[in-house]
């Protein structure tokens, strides 16, 4: 029996993971396509309901993302967000113009049929969020209004008999108050589905899955001790046990402990661990390096020499596993948003690695999920919470040159943010908090003596989707303890600074 599906039509919108993982979030499996899949694809009969997403056109101009008229004879539950709302309104007959007032941001929506099975439980007004210029002056012949605001005459309309339900806000943005009970009221009333989507069944079709793809073969993984190669290596160790071979590249710029700690985790898992341990070497390719991407390519190129260098000795894997998520694959082009990123671990198996094929068990999942999968194989918290980290470590978390007495510096002080920031019982709260290390130098004074130190920089930031980011306010009290510790216990600071700049302008990282 195929496993219920709720289809993510992407027409550009910016939001387009973040309408799956709510999807998800009503335990149903949800996928994001392009708006130019095929009808065929979406007549499966595992797709319960089709949603379009939001995207930064205007229906009437010519070089704007369609869809044929023809996806309304699959007779399938639609609901169209935002842009999408604009192009069911297009292709259905009613009347897109562009606004004279721009909504953007919190609005207050009044809903003006309680009875819309779109709004069950939903109060009469409620906070959403809007975005867009062009509005729906007239729907179609055949559907009612359900919702507006002040300066939007259409919030929401429907053809219940139809399926075909349309928001111009946003349900799925974190401000919109009730957005997630509108979504649960599609994906489970509207389209039926039975939400039995869970990590448990997951994890099951997972390792079936591997076993028979491997087929007895040895697996090789690039263990780097994030939360995904984690997961991926706990995940496929239970599946083929000895067959699987990790590789751990310890290049030195890891958080304090972090090598040890990953070291000490898969020991105990029925796995091949393999350490090497290329710090000297990182370090002499780095000495004299201040650019930042040159600092990026020479820790890429440096690991993947160590990396193959270890593969060498492993000959007898036949195939390689890799830690990518569908974020990865988001960004890196699945959808037609703008292509965000390149992932390493996206686009196929690596140049001049002989592997008969990719082992990608976590491909279809998102990061909280991906957690969730780690708990459920027994990986420790401190893994499976493990904070964001960059691939080339804390090399660009340092200004400038990167040397082993800087690497110390933003080592021990990272430590003491993160203890600190536990011990508050605030850590849960920020999506991601670390110490990072500037290039100036300033003076200070200790004791009765003048010194001549670094600065550290603390950044710790709130994101739902790391797109954009807002400072964290640490109290006072605990930001205060936190200085102290850093400059009264690492040695070579004298001076602690919060970078307190949103995302945009600034960016999460520091380089």
């Amino acid at each position: 029996m195929k496993q219920d599906k709720i289809v993510v039509v992407d027409f550009g919108g910016q939001y387009n993971q973040l309408i799956a993982r709510r999807v998800r979030q009503c335990h149903v499996y949800s996928e994001v396509v392009p708006y130019t899949i095929s009808l065929d694809a979406l007549r499966d009969e595992s797709v319960k309901g089709i949603i379009f997403t939001g995207g930064p056109n205007s229906v009437y101009d010519e070089k704007s993302p369609k869809i044929s008229k023809e996806i309304f004879n699959l007779h399938k539950p639609i609901l169209g967000i935002c842009y999408g709302a604009q192009l069911l309104s297009y292709l259905l007959g009613g009347h897109v113009s562009s606004a004279t007032i721009s909504e953007y941001g919190k609005t207050e929506v009044k809903v003006i049929r309680p009875e819309s099975k779109l709004f069950q439980g939903v109060s009469s007004t409620t906070e959403v969020f809007m975005s867009h210029t062009d509005y729906i002056d007239t729907i179609p012949e055949g559907f009612t209004l359900t919702s507006l605001t002040e300066n939007c005459p259409t919030g929401s309309f429907e053809c219940e008999e139809r399926k075909i339900y349309a928001t111009q806000f946003h349900p799925e943005v974190m401000h919109s108050v009730q957005g997630q009970k509108m979504l649960e009221n599609f994906v489970l009333g509207i389209c039926g589905c039975k939400g039995d989507w869970k990590c448990e069944t997951f994890i099951e079709d997972q390792i079936k899955e591997i076993r028979e793809k491997t087929n007895g073969k040895k697996v090789l993984l690039g263990l780097s001790g994030g939360v995904d190669s984690a997961v991926v290596a706990a995940l496929v160790s239970k599946a083929i046990g000895k067959n699987l071979y990790c590789v751990f590249v310890d290049h030195g710029l890891m958080r304090k402990n972090e090598g040890d700690e990953v070291e000490s985790v898969f020991s105990k898992f029925d796995l091949n661990f393999i350490r090497a341990n290329a710090q000297d070497l990182f370090f002499s390719r780095l000495q004299g390096v201040a650019e930042p991407e040159q600092k990026r390519k020479i820790i890429g190129a440096t690991f993947l020499e160590v990396f193959e260098a270890e593969t060498k000795k492993l000959s007898e894997c036949e195939f390689l596993a890799q830690g990518t998520i569908y974020p990865d694959r988001i960004e890196s082009g699945l959808g037609i948003s703008a292509k965000i990123k390149s992932h390493h671990n996206v686009g196929g198996l690596p140049k001049n690695m002989s592997f008969k094929g990719l082992v990608e068990p976590l491909r279809d999942l998102f990061k909280d999920e991906v957690r969730e999968v780690g708990r459920l194989l027994g990986l420790p918290d401190f893994i499976v919470n493990r904070q964001p980290f960059p691939g080339p470590g804390l090399g660009v978390r340092i200004i400038g040159e990167v040397t082993p007495e800087k690497v110390r510096i933003v080592q021990d002080a990272d430590y003491i943010f993160r203890q600190e920031l536990h011990r508050a019982g605030i850590d849960h709260e920020i999506s991601q908090y670390f110490a990072a290390l500037s290039n100036m130098r300033s003076v200070g004074v200790m004791g009765d003596f003048r010194t001549y130190d670094y600065a550290v920089v603390l950044r710790a930031v709130q994101t739902d989707d790391f797109m954009t980011a807002k400072p964290y306010p640490i109290p006072y009290d605990v930001l205060t303890t936190i200085v102290d510790r850093i400059v009264n216990e690492v040695k070579g600071v004298n001076r602690v600074l919060y970078d307190f700049t949103s995302k945009p302008p600034a960016t999460i990282e520091l380089e």
